[in-house]
């Protein structure tokens, strides 16, 4: 077990003094996610956007007078242990609400313990769209699941939105990774696709741990594709980025938010350069605010950028939001923060952006499409596609 006693705010620590001691108890709140495997960038880059807001929300003095304590776990990315960790959180620990998960899989194998002892658990980085849909009224009066996040469904309608209605392609690609992640994946992008009466003209799996992206991309090449469309993780579609440098086939890549992830930027190297996927964050100082997000990230990760930046912008916002919500309360009752979450009075500023009323009782998504951009990859960064999106974050 690994707590996390945020005492002291940015500046605090910067000038190493310590905060105040507290006169009650600290808030615990749980922070799990995959901290090593295929899904660490996530889970570490979401962790770094946590503790960066508990640290400012303790620097301010706390909530309800209280500070924050983050009581911080790994799952590694696996199904029993999210099962195992949720369990110790609940029973053990008493956290009052849980921020984190990394893996799809992992939120519904975990969530439930959650929503059974009605504590709130808000996950900001895993992207299936049935985790906040999971719990849904009537069969269950109450949902204790929510998320800061851009959900596949939304992923997938922008990928085809920027490759179909913007760049006029017909023929499509879909290559998808034989996971959970990457099969939901490719649903959505077909159920996006049919929309606009395009079927693809190839649709081709790969496993994880595939280093050889050929055969498939043959299928598409033969097909005719005029874009390739992915669903998968960073390490395997690094490899279809030198499969098609292979191939000396230039042709236009772009998929989920996975490619945003220095795995694949750092893997896929040159071959990466140009793809294009939608990100709910870019690491540019586009505002003062943004400019001092970034700067804390490299203090408390150690590193000279962000490896994954959504995910580390979603888990501020996802701890702001919590701290909010508790603070409306006036209360650690999980089914008073629940309440609160649904109904959140005050605005609370965001990096990604302002939420004013993110969530209700039939929608726990706090992000729509309004909140989320098209990022291309340029000499090893993310940076924004479109210059008009850029400014509209200013």
């Amino acid at each position: 077990m690994r707590v996390l006693w945020a005492f002291c705010g940015i500046f605090t620590l910067a000038l190493g003094l310590a905060g105040p001691a507290s006169a009650s108890d600290p808030i615990k709140i749980g922070v799990e996610a995959a901290f090593v495997g295929s899904a660490a960038t996530a889970g570490l880059s979401a962790r770094a956007g946590i503790r960066i807001a508990a640290e400012e929300i303790n620097a301010h003095g706390g909530v309800l007078g209280r500070q924050i304590a983050l009581i911080e776990r790994d799952d590694e990315g696996k199904n029993e242990n999210g099962v195992q960790i949720a369990q110790e959180m609940i029973d053990k620990e008493r956290v009052v609400a849980a921020l984190g998960y990394s893996n799809t899989g992992v939120a519904l194998a975990g969530q439930r313990f959650y929503q059974e002892a009605g504590i709130p658990v808000i996950t900001c980085a895993a992207t299936g769209s049935v985790i906040t849909k999971q719990y849904l009224p009537p069969q269950y009066p109450a949902n204790f699941v929510f998320r800061v996040g851009a959900f596949d469904t939304l992923q997938a309608e922008m990928i085809v939105t920027e490759a179909v209605d913007r760049a006029k392609f017909t023929r499509i690609a879909i290559l998808a990774d034989s996971s959970n992640y990457g099969q939901l994946g490719r649903g959505d992008l077909i159920t996006a696709l049919t929309k606009r009466n395009i079927t693809p003209v190839a649709v081709e799996k790969f496993n994880v741990g595939d280093v050889d992206m050929t055969a498939q991309l043959l299928k598409a090449k033969e097909a005719d594709a005029q874009v390739i469309m992915t669903y998968g993780l960073p390490s395997e579609l690094a490899q279809i980025a030198r499969g098609l440098n292979k191939l000396a086939w230039k042709v236009p890549f772009m998929g989920s938010w996975t490619l945003s992830s220095t795995a694949f930027i750092d893997a896929a190297a040159a071959y990466g350069e140009g793809t294009l996927m939608p990100v709910t964050f870019i690491e540019e100082g586009t505002t003062p605010r943004r400019k001092a997000f970034i700067e804390a990230n490299a203090r408390v990760s150690g590193a000279p950028h962000i490896t994954y930046p959504s995910p580390s912008a979603q888990g501020y916002d996802a701890m702001l939001l919590l701290a909010a919500a508790i603070r409306q309360a006036g209360s650690v009752d999980g089914d008073k923060i629940r309440l609160a979450l649904e109904n959140l009075q005050a605005p609370v500023d965001g990096i990604i952006t302002t939420y004013v009323h993110p969530y209700s009782a039939d929608n726990h998504e706090a992000l729509t499409a309004k909140d989320v951009v098209i990022g291309r990859v340029s000499n090893g960064r993310v940076i924004f596609n479109n210059e008009s999106e850029r400014i509209s974050r200013q």
